[in-house]
Protein backbone atom coordinates (compact mmCIF):
# COMPACT_ATOMS: atom_id res chain seq x y z
CA UNK A 1 0.00 0.00 0.00
CA UNK A 2 1.36 3.41 -0.93
CA UNK A 3 2.37 5.48 2.08
CA UNK A 4 2.38 9.26 2.10
CA UNK A 5 5.43 9.62 4.35
CA UNK A 6 9.10 8.98 3.77
CA UNK A 7 11.43 8.52 6.73
CA UNK A 8 14.49 10.59 7.50
CA UNK A 9 16.55 7.40 7.26
CA UNK A 10 15.26 6.79 3.72
CA UNK A 11 16.17 10.33 2.70
CA UNK A 12 19.68 9.73 4.02
CA UNK A 13 19.94 6.52 1.99
CA UNK A 14 18.84 8.32 -1.18
CA UNK A 15 21.31 11.16 -0.60
CA UNK A 16 24.21 8.83 0.29
CA UNK A 17 24.34 10.32 3.79
CA UNK A 18 25.12 7.14 5.75
CA UNK A 19 21.68 5.91 6.80
CA UNK A 20 21.26 4.03 10.06
CA UNK A 21 20.14 0.96 8.12
CA UNK A 22 19.05 -0.06 4.62
CA UNK A 23 15.42 1.06 4.15
CA UNK A 24 13.26 -2.05 3.61
CA UNK A 25 9.62 -2.14 2.55
CA UNK A 26 7.24 -5.08 2.29
CA UNK A 27 4.02 -4.49 0.35
CA UNK A 28 1.11 -6.91 0.48
CA UNK A 29 -1.14 -6.84 -2.57
CA UNK A 30 -4.83 -6.66 -1.59
CA UNK A 31 -5.54 -9.94 -3.41
CA UNK A 32 -3.42 -11.72 -0.80
CA UNK A 33 -6.15 -11.08 1.76
CA UNK A 34 -8.37 -13.71 0.14
CA UNK A 35 -5.60 -16.02 -1.12
CA UNK A 36 -3.96 -16.53 2.27
CA UNK A 37 -5.47 -17.09 5.73
CA UNK A 38 -5.67 -13.67 7.38
CA UNK A 39 -4.35 -15.02 10.67
CA UNK A 40 -1.24 -16.36 8.91
CA UNK A 41 -0.46 -12.98 7.38
CA UNK A 42 -1.11 -11.22 10.69
CA UNK A 43 1.21 -13.62 12.49
CA UNK A 44 4.02 -12.90 10.05
CA UNK A 45 3.44 -9.16 10.29
CA UNK A 46 3.53 -9.29 14.08
CA UNK A 47 6.84 -11.17 13.98
CA UNK A 48 8.51 -8.59 11.71
CA UNK A 49 8.29 -5.19 13.34
CA UNK A 50 11.03 -3.63 11.23
CA UNK A 51 8.88 -4.21 8.15
CA UNK A 52 5.57 -3.51 9.90
CA UNK A 53 6.34 -1.07 12.74
CA UNK A 54 2.77 0.17 13.05
CA UNK A 55 1.03 -3.20 12.82
CA UNK A 56 -1.88 -3.56 15.24
CA UNK A 57 -3.85 -6.80 14.84
CA UNK A 58 -6.84 -5.32 16.64
CA UNK A 59 -7.10 -2.32 14.33
CA UNK A 60 -5.32 -3.42 11.17
CA UNK A 61 -7.29 -2.07 8.20
CA UNK A 62 -8.22 -4.61 5.54
CA UNK A 63 -7.53 -2.86 2.24
CA UNK A 64 -10.40 -2.68 -0.19
CA UNK A 65 -9.59 -3.25 -3.85
CA UNK A 66 -9.50 -0.05 -5.88
CA UNK A 67 -12.38 0.34 -8.36
CA UNK A 68 -10.12 -0.85 -11.19
CA UNK A 69 -9.16 -3.94 -9.15
CA UNK A 70 -12.64 -5.46 -8.78
CA UNK A 71 -13.40 -8.68 -10.62
CA UNK A 72 -16.46 -8.66 -12.84
CA UNK A 73 -16.92 -4.89 -12.52
CA UNK A 74 -15.48 -2.96 -15.50
CA UNK A 75 -14.24 0.46 -14.42
CA UNK A 76 -13.96 3.59 -16.56
CA UNK A 77 -11.23 5.95 -15.44
CA UNK A 78 -11.13 9.73 -15.84
CA UNK A 79 -9.61 9.41 -19.33
CA UNK A 80 -12.40 7.12 -20.55
CA UNK A 81 -10.28 3.95 -20.48
CA UNK A 82 -12.16 0.83 -19.40
CA UNK A 83 -10.36 -1.52 -16.95
CA UNK A 84 -11.22 -5.16 -16.25
CA UNK A 85 -9.70 -7.77 -13.93
CA UNK A 86 -10.44 -11.38 -13.01
CA UNK A 87 -9.19 -11.30 -9.39
CA UNK A 88 -10.15 -8.82 -6.68
CA UNK A 89 -7.09 -6.79 -5.75
CA UNK A 90 -5.14 -7.34 -8.97
CA UNK A 91 -4.99 -4.39 -11.36
CA UNK A 92 -6.52 -5.47 -14.62
CA UNK A 93 -5.96 -4.36 -18.19
CA UNK A 94 -7.53 -1.71 -20.37
CA UNK A 95 -10.09 -3.41 -22.59
CA UNK A 96 -11.42 -0.27 -24.26
CA UNK A 97 -9.13 2.45 -25.62
CA UNK A 98 -11.08 5.68 -26.13
CA UNK A 99 -8.72 6.90 -28.86
CA UNK A 100 -8.22 3.60 -30.65
CA UNK A 101 -9.63 5.40 -33.68
CA UNK A 102 -7.91 8.74 -34.27
CA UNK A 103 -11.21 10.24 -35.42
CA UNK A 104 -12.27 10.44 -31.76
CA UNK A 105 -9.47 12.89 -30.97
CA UNK A 106 -11.33 15.92 -32.36
CA UNK A 107 -14.03 15.74 -29.70
CA UNK A 108 -11.83 14.34 -26.94
CA UNK A 109 -10.94 16.32 -23.80
CA UNK A 110 -8.41 15.39 -21.14
CA UNK A 111 -9.52 15.22 -17.51
CA UNK A 112 -8.87 18.12 -15.13
CA UNK A 113 -5.93 17.61 -12.72
CA UNK A 114 -7.73 19.87 -10.26
CA UNK A 115 -10.33 17.12 -9.86
CA UNK A 116 -8.68 13.76 -10.56
CA UNK A 117 -5.32 11.99 -10.63
CA UNK A 118 -6.45 10.18 -13.79
CA UNK A 119 -7.79 7.08 -12.08
CA UNK A 120 -10.05 8.48 -9.38
CA UNK A 121 -11.23 11.75 -7.85
CA UNK A 122 -8.77 13.79 -5.84
CA UNK A 123 -9.37 16.48 -3.21
CA UNK A 124 -6.43 18.86 -3.12
CA UNK A 125 -7.71 20.67 -0.05
CA UNK A 126 -7.59 17.41 1.90
CA UNK A 127 -4.13 16.64 0.52
CA UNK A 128 -2.87 20.04 1.64
CA UNK A 129 -4.20 19.42 5.16
CA UNK A 130 -2.57 16.00 5.20
CA UNK A 131 0.78 17.38 4.04
CA UNK A 132 0.68 20.13 6.66
CA UNK A 133 -0.11 17.59 9.37
CA UNK A 134 2.76 15.35 8.30
CA UNK A 135 5.23 18.23 8.34
CA UNK A 136 3.91 19.44 11.72
CA UNK A 137 4.89 16.02 13.08
CA UNK A 138 8.42 16.55 11.66
CA UNK A 139 7.86 13.86 9.06
CA UNK A 140 8.41 14.08 5.30
CA UNK A 141 5.55 14.14 2.80
CA UNK A 142 5.74 11.83 -0.23
CA UNK A 143 3.31 11.58 -3.13
CA UNK A 144 2.94 9.78 -6.44
CA UNK A 145 1.59 10.27 -9.92
CA UNK A 146 -0.72 7.58 -11.22
CA UNK A 147 1.06 4.39 -12.25
CA UNK A 148 1.58 4.67 -15.99
CA UNK A 149 1.43 8.46 -16.18
CA UNK A 150 3.22 8.88 -19.53
CA UNK A 151 4.10 5.99 -21.87
CA UNK A 152 1.54 3.62 -20.42
CA UNK A 153 -1.18 6.27 -20.44
CA UNK A 154 -0.59 6.67 -24.17
CA UNK A 155 -0.98 2.89 -24.58
CA UNK A 156 -4.20 2.99 -22.54
CA UNK A 157 -5.59 5.67 -24.82
CA UNK A 158 -4.46 4.31 -28.19
CA UNK A 159 -3.65 0.64 -27.53
CA UNK A 160 -0.06 -0.66 -27.35
CA UNK A 161 0.28 -1.80 -30.96
CA UNK A 162 -1.40 1.32 -32.31
CA UNK A 163 0.98 3.50 -30.32
CA UNK A 164 4.07 1.72 -31.64
CA UNK A 165 2.78 2.07 -35.20
CA UNK A 166 2.12 5.78 -34.54
CA UNK A 167 5.73 6.25 -33.49
CA UNK A 168 7.10 4.22 -36.38
CA UNK A 169 4.93 6.06 -38.91
CA UNK A 170 5.62 9.51 -37.48
CA UNK A 171 1.90 10.12 -36.89
CA UNK A 172 1.56 13.88 -36.38
CA UNK A 173 -1.57 13.59 -34.22
CA UNK A 174 0.46 11.72 -31.63
CA UNK A 175 2.19 14.95 -30.64
CA UNK A 176 -1.14 16.51 -29.75
CA UNK A 177 -1.97 13.53 -27.57
CA UNK A 178 1.46 13.61 -25.91
CA UNK A 179 0.98 17.28 -25.09
CA UNK A 180 -2.41 16.49 -23.57
CA UNK A 181 -0.99 13.70 -21.37
CA UNK A 182 2.06 15.73 -20.36
CA UNK A 183 0.05 18.83 -19.45
CA UNK A 184 -2.24 16.76 -17.26
CA UNK A 185 0.67 15.20 -15.33
CA UNK A 186 2.38 18.58 -15.09
CA UNK A 187 -0.72 19.85 -13.32
CA UNK A 188 -0.52 16.99 -10.84
CA UNK A 189 3.21 17.54 -10.25
CA UNK A 190 2.79 21.25 -9.60
CA UNK A 191 -0.05 20.70 -7.14
CA UNK A 192 2.00 18.23 -5.14
CA UNK A 193 4.93 20.61 -5.11
CA UNK A 194 2.66 23.41 -3.95
CA UNK A 195 1.73 21.44 -0.82
CA UNK A 196 5.37 20.78 0.02
CA UNK A 197 6.04 17.30 -1.34
CA UNK A 198 9.61 16.18 -0.52
CA UNK A 199 9.70 13.05 -2.67
CA UNK A 200 7.56 12.48 -5.75
CA UNK A 201 7.16 9.09 -7.41
CA UNK A 202 6.87 8.73 -11.18
CA UNK A 203 5.82 5.08 -11.63
CA UNK A 204 5.24 3.24 -14.85
CA UNK A 205 6.41 0.09 -16.61
CA UNK A 206 8.64 0.48 -19.64
CA UNK A 207 10.39 -2.90 -19.61
CA UNK A 208 9.47 -6.39 -20.78
CA UNK A 209 10.96 -9.70 -19.70
CA UNK A 210 13.75 -9.00 -22.15
CA UNK A 211 14.38 -5.49 -23.36
CA UNK A 212 12.24 -2.36 -23.14
CA UNK A 213 8.62 -2.08 -24.31
CA UNK A 214 9.67 0.69 -26.67
CA UNK A 215 12.83 1.10 -28.75
CA UNK A 216 15.46 3.41 -27.24
CA UNK A 217 15.12 5.66 -30.31
CA UNK A 218 11.37 6.06 -29.86
CA UNK A 219 11.77 6.45 -26.12
CA UNK A 220 14.19 9.35 -26.59
CA UNK A 221 12.01 10.96 -29.24
CA UNK A 222 8.58 10.67 -27.64
CA UNK A 223 8.80 9.72 -23.95
CA UNK A 224 11.99 11.05 -22.43
CA UNK A 225 11.01 14.68 -23.16
CA UNK A 226 7.89 14.09 -21.05
CA UNK A 227 10.05 12.82 -18.19
CA UNK A 228 12.43 15.77 -18.55
CA UNK A 229 9.58 18.28 -18.42
CA UNK A 230 7.88 16.63 -15.44
CA UNK A 231 11.04 16.08 -13.39
CA UNK A 232 12.56 19.55 -13.85
CA UNK A 233 10.05 21.44 -11.65
CA UNK A 234 10.43 18.84 -8.90
CA UNK A 235 14.17 19.33 -8.77
CA UNK A 236 13.81 23.09 -8.92
CA UNK A 237 11.61 22.81 -5.83
CA UNK A 238 14.16 20.61 -4.04
CA UNK A 239 11.95 17.53 -4.30
CA UNK A 240 13.52 14.08 -4.75
CA UNK A 241 12.38 12.00 -7.73
CA UNK A 242 11.64 8.27 -7.50
CA UNK A 243 11.12 6.30 -10.72
CA UNK A 244 9.65 2.79 -10.85
CA UNK A 245 9.57 0.39 -13.76
CA UNK A 246 9.09 -3.33 -13.98
CA UNK A 247 10.96 -5.30 -16.62
CA UNK A 248 14.31 -5.05 -18.36
CA UNK A 249 15.21 -1.34 -18.53
CA UNK A 250 18.98 -1.65 -19.02
CA UNK A 251 18.94 0.13 -22.38
CA UNK A 252 17.02 3.07 -20.90
CA UNK A 253 18.68 3.40 -17.49
CA UNK A 254 21.14 6.11 -18.56
CA UNK A 255 18.25 8.16 -19.97
CA UNK A 256 16.44 7.97 -16.63
CA UNK A 257 19.51 9.15 -14.75
CA UNK A 258 20.09 11.96 -17.24
CA UNK A 259 16.47 13.04 -16.80
CA UNK A 260 17.25 13.63 -13.14
CA UNK A 261 15.92 10.55 -11.37
CA UNK A 262 17.29 10.25 -7.81
CA UNK A 263 15.98 6.74 -7.10
CA UNK A 264 15.47 3.94 -9.62
CA UNK A 265 13.16 1.12 -8.51
CA UNK A 266 13.94 -1.82 -10.79
CA UNK A 267 13.71 -5.59 -10.71
CA UNK A 268 16.74 -7.57 -9.65
CA UNK A 269 17.03 -10.76 -11.70
CA UNK A 270 15.42 -9.38 -14.86
CA UNK A 271 18.11 -6.71 -15.10
CA UNK A 272 20.84 -8.73 -13.41
CA UNK A 273 22.40 -7.99 -10.02
CA UNK A 274 25.91 -7.76 -11.47
CA UNK A 275 24.74 -5.43 -14.26
CA UNK A 276 22.99 -3.17 -11.74
CA UNK A 277 26.11 -3.08 -9.57
CA UNK A 278 28.39 -2.27 -12.50
CA UNK A 279 26.18 0.36 -14.11
CA UNK A 280 24.06 2.02 -11.41
CA UNK A 281 25.76 1.62 -8.04
CA UNK A 282 26.98 4.99 -6.77
CA UNK A 283 25.34 6.92 -9.64
CA UNK A 284 21.79 6.77 -8.34
CA UNK A 285 20.01 5.29 -5.34
CA UNK A 286 18.94 1.74 -6.18
CA UNK A 287 15.54 0.69 -4.87
CA UNK A 288 15.86 -2.98 -5.64
CA UNK A 289 12.65 -4.89 -6.35
CA UNK A 290 13.26 -8.38 -4.97
CA UNK A 291 12.49 -11.26 -7.34
CA UNK A 292 8.90 -12.47 -7.60
CA UNK A 293 9.35 -14.75 -10.61
CA UNK A 294 11.97 -17.38 -9.84
CA UNK A 295 13.48 -17.78 -6.40
CA UNK A 296 10.81 -16.52 -4.01
CA UNK A 297 7.96 -18.54 -5.57
CA UNK A 298 9.90 -21.71 -6.41
CA UNK A 299 13.13 -21.68 -4.42
CA UNK A 300 13.96 -22.71 -0.87
CA UNK A 301 14.21 -20.40 2.17
CA UNK A 302 17.97 -20.85 2.01
CA UNK A 303 18.08 -19.67 -1.61
CA UNK A 304 15.97 -16.66 -0.69
CA UNK A 305 18.37 -15.72 2.11
CA UNK A 306 21.32 -16.12 -0.27
CA UNK A 307 19.68 -13.90 -2.90
CA UNK A 308 18.94 -11.03 -0.54
CA UNK A 309 22.37 -11.21 1.07
CA UNK A 310 23.99 -11.13 -2.38
CA UNK A 311 22.01 -8.02 -3.32
CA UNK A 312 23.01 -6.24 -0.12
CA UNK A 313 26.67 -7.16 -0.52
CA UNK A 314 26.88 -6.19 -4.20
CA UNK A 315 24.60 -3.15 -4.31
CA UNK A 316 24.91 -1.62 -0.86
CA UNK A 317 27.51 0.41 0.99
CA UNK A 318 27.91 2.15 4.31
CA UNK A 319 27.36 5.46 2.52
CA UNK A 320 23.86 4.46 1.42
CA UNK A 321 22.37 4.30 -2.06
CA UNK A 322 20.36 1.10 -1.55
CA UNK A 323 16.72 0.48 -0.65
CA UNK A 324 14.85 -2.82 -0.87
CA UNK A 325 11.22 -3.62 -1.55
CA UNK A 326 9.26 -6.83 -1.91
CA UNK A 327 5.75 -7.02 -3.30
CA UNK A 328 3.79 -10.04 -2.12
CA UNK A 329 1.31 -11.46 -4.60
CA UNK A 330 -0.72 -14.69 -4.42
CA UNK A 331 1.13 -17.91 -5.12
CA UNK A 332 4.20 -17.57 -2.89
CA UNK A 333 4.42 -20.37 -0.28
CA UNK A 334 4.01 -19.01 3.23
CA UNK A 335 7.36 -20.45 4.33
CA UNK A 336 8.98 -18.45 1.55
CA UNK A 337 7.07 -15.31 2.55
CA UNK A 338 8.57 -15.71 6.01
CA UNK A 339 12.02 -16.30 4.53
CA UNK A 340 11.81 -13.03 2.55
CA UNK A 341 10.73 -11.12 5.66
CA UNK A 342 13.45 -12.71 7.79
CA UNK A 343 16.19 -11.93 5.28
CA UNK A 344 15.07 -8.36 4.66
CA UNK A 345 15.15 -7.64 8.39
CA UNK A 346 18.40 -9.56 8.92
CA UNK A 347 20.35 -7.75 6.22
CA UNK A 348 18.81 -4.28 6.67
CA UNK A 349 21.50 -3.71 9.31
CA UNK A 350 24.35 -5.23 7.28
CA UNK A 351 26.23 -1.91 7.08
CA UNK A 352 25.12 -0.51 10.42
Amino acid sequence: MFTNTVSHNTLRAIRFERPEHIPVFFWINPACRHHYPQEALFELMAEHRILFPDFDPENEPIPEPAPWERAGAPYTDAWGCVWETTDDGITGIVTRHPLEDWSALESYAAPDPAETNGMTKIDWADIKKEALKIRSEEKHYMASLEHGHAFQRLTYLRGYENLLFDMTDGETRLWRLIEMVENFSAGIVQRYLDVGCEMLCYPEDIGMQRGPMISPEHFRTYIRPIYDHLIRPAHEAGCLVHMHSDGDIRELADDLIQSGVDVVNLQDLVNGIDWIAANLKGRVCIDIDIDRQQITPFGSPGQIDKLIREEVEKLGSREGGLMMIYGLYPGIPLENVKAVMDAMERYAGYYS
